[in-house]
């Protein structure tokens, strides 16, 4: 299994992609890459089109035509909550495959024509006729005519001759540009050849690549399911301000999809009703929604993602492989009383395919409609009030293997930095469990890779703050870098976390610690490390020096030959 973290920084936008070989890898990495260049590109348009009209509102009118402007933009963007269930019943959301092909131009630039060397003109022709200049005495005596006369057949006949070497030179010289000119084209036109057998094949790996995927996902292979079913979630359109975060797990003997969704904070909904010119101050003044309004609506946009998300599942549901869907919506907010960070799983409703197909979503109440399938919520959701999920992630993860006990071996004298780096995952899993275990949390460790991934899961029942969270261990002895909170970043999303944790035996830069700023990650050092051992009953050690003393011993040892 290959793995790869991309990022968008524009965006601020990371996922950890994964596939059985590189070159799948690569291409799931470019169509997301893709997708984020083609949306950044749009942020980018509505901005520049934003600073145009503010620019060219430098007049009293104009600064009136920009109010008008951004009101008339306002009221679109509120008229819109109230049509997401609308917009998503009446769009098909099937995968076009085709149009997944040769997305990503071949990068091999066409080979360039070559520049002919040019070819010097010939030698200019001329009359190399000598005739003597004869005197009177020239013409009167033979003998002196005779000597001139032959002179002048004498510089005739070398000059003739000097002409013909040029002619001869330069034939020579044409021969050799126009055979290099030949040479330089016959090269030209194999690597053309060679190019375009490149671009063919390129293009046919492509093509190939995603008629494999489209076999998989029609004989219901069980990753290429949960892909395609990410995919079409991936292309529905909400605000940008709305997040696009979520979880699957699907149960083939039963044909039900698990759905754990991150629903859209209140704060995520624009409130701007109208923007108004006040001539007399020459000033802007914002007119907001209502606080009962805001909440009135809120609560309805959650029941329309609910639905319209039921909606698309089942609908792009081409090989039958979804008989029931299960969806929990959670939201991440900030409890205003506590300041901390509160994820709630706020409502929750369990349909089956046949049930929601007799529904006509074009003409019902999102709420009463969510209510009359047996769906479970709060009666106001801007209140976060949590509930108990129908149906939830199945925690049976296929990476979870067995752990065995390393705390009570510890003492003084064991350095946590030179530990067997099986050991320490181990560790981590054991002291996170007795964390956890107070509130009833479980964890579980994943198959030992060494790549940095996923080292545990736990798994926290507190309807407040639990959920999903990931553990990482770096066992190291130097400071831990910005890549690595980058991936663990990337990681929660990609498992569908709430929260990541890395625990490290050394400690971190400055740049990973303002990365993990205003983000569910902790950051965990070495000194930290040991006082949560020492709440729990167990002490050792963090000597990084002793540990890159031991290690480059061993790393030695492994290297030398053996006797």
């Amino acid at each position: 299994m290959w793995r790869k973290t991309i990022y968008h920084r524009e965006l601020k936008a990371s996922r950890v992609v994964r596939g059985e070989t590189r070159e799948e890898v690569e291409l799931r990495a470019q169509f997301q890459i893709d997708a984020w260049n083609q949306r950044w590109q749009a942020v980018q348009q509505t901005a520049a089109t934003r600073e145009k009209r503010q620019k060219a509102a430098l007049s009293s009118f104009g600064k009136k035509e920009l109010a008008l402007q951004r009101t008339r933009e306002a009221q679109k963007e509120l008229a819109a909550l109230g049509n997401i269930l609308r917009d998503g019943v009446e769009q098909d959301h099937m995968v076009d495959w085709d149009s997944l092909k040769s997305r990503s131009p071949f990068s091999v630039s066409r080979p360039q024509t070559p520049v002919p060397d040019p070819i010097p003109p010939p030698p200019a022709p001329r009359n190399p006729d000598f005739h003597p200049t004869l005197s009177f005495w020239d013409k009167l005596i033979p003998p002196l005519r005779a000597r001139k006369t032959a002179e002048a057949a004498r510089r005739t006949a070398s000059a003739t001759e000097e002409f013909r070497d040029e002619v001869r030179r330069w034939e020579e010289l044409k021969f050799r540009i126009e055979k290099s000119n030949r040479r330089k084209q016959d090269l030209h036109l194999a690597d053309v050849k060679n190019w375009e057998k490149e671009k063919a094949s390129f293009e046919r790996l492509q093509e190939a690549k995603v008629d494999s995927w489209r076999v998989a996902y029609e004989q219901m292979h069980m990753d290429l399911l949960t892909d395609y079913w990410e995919l079409v979630l991936s292309r529905s359109e909400y605000p940008e301000s709305f997040p696009k975060s979520l979880s699957l797990d699907y149960l083939p003997d039963s044909k039900i999809l698990i759905l754990e969704y991150h629903l859209p904070d209140i704060s995520c909904l624009p409130t701007l009703k109208e923007l108004k010119y006040i001539a007399a101050r020459d000033q802007f003044q914002e007119v907001h929604v209502s606080e009962a309004w805001l909440n009135r609506v809120y609560d309805d946009v959650l029941y329309q993602i609910a639905l319209r998300t039921v909606h698309e599942l089942f609908q792009s549901d081409s090989v039958g492989a979804v008989g029931t869907v299960a969806f929990n919506g959670w939201v991440n907010s900030i409890d205003k009383s506590t300041g901390q960070d509160v994820n709630a799983c706020i409502l929750s409703v369990q349909v089956t395919k046949a049930e929601f197909t007799q529904i006509n979503l074009a003409n019902v109440e999102p709420k009463a409609c969510f209510k009359k399938l047996k769906g479970v919520s709060g009666s106001k959701l801007t209140s976060l009030s949590p509930v108990k999920p129908v149906l939830q992630l199945n925690k049976q993860d296929k990476r979870f293997v067995p752990s065995y006990e390393v705390a009570a071996e510890l003492n003084d004298s064991v350095n946590l930095a030179a530990m067997d780096w099986l050991d320490f995952e181990n560790l981590i899993r054991e002291i996170f469990e007795k964390e956890f275990s107070r509130n009833g949390g479980e964890v579980k460790i994943t198959q030992a890779s060494r790549d940095g991934g996923v080292d545990a899961i736990a798994f926290d029942p507190d309807p407040i703050r639990g959920g999903k969270i990931v553990i990482q261990a770096k066992r190291y002895t130097n400071p831990v870098g910005v890549s690595a909170v980058r991936d663990l970043f990337g990681t929660v999303h990609n498992e569908g976390a709430t929260k990541g944790i890395l625990v490290t035996t050394s400690d971190y830069g400055p740049d990973a610690y303002e990365f993990a700023k205003g983000k569910p990650l902790t950051l965990l050092s070495g000194s930290e490390l040991l006082y949560l051992l020492q709440r729990h009953g167990h002490r050792a050690k963090i000597d990084l020096a002793e540990a890159k003393r031991l290690l480059a011993e061993q790393e030695q040892a492994l290297r030398s030959p053996q006797s």
